[in-house]
């Protein structure tokens, strides 16, 4: 099992930045990647950015150039650094893991607000 504590959420001005975090324990030596996706009501939860164990990123094109994943192998943490935020970005951020025997996990979510 893993467990998902993320942090950081909150309210930020349009242009603004912000840093979530994501902290992982219990079997994380199986985990393939980690990343965070996104949901606002009535839409279906979207793909931020992935960060694999061999440090390869991925990003939404929504995101690229303004969001940035990175990890803490010491602390066992994943961020996700949040620049030049635009309204849209405004939603419930959830971290996401995924192991290499096939098994999703998910934090409870932390809201991330921007205001215009």
């Amino acid at each position: 099992q893993v467990q998902l504590v993320e942090s950081g959420g909150g309210l930020v001005q349009a242009g603004g930045s912000l840093r979530l975090s994501c902290a992982a324990s219990g079997d994380i030596f199986r985990l393939n990647h980690m990343g965070w996706y996104r949901q606002t009501p009535g839409k279906q939860r979207e793909l931020v950015a992935t960060i694999h164990t061999v440090g390869s990123t991925n990003y939404a094109d929504s995101v690229k150039g303004r969001f940035t994943i990175s990890r803490d192998s010491a602390k066992n943490t994943v961020y996700l650094q949040m620049n030049r935020a635009k309204p849209e970005d405004t939603a419930v951020y959830y971290c996401h893991a995924y192991s290499y025997l096939g098994t999703d996990y998910w934090g409870k979510g932390t809201l991330v607000t921007v205001s215009s």
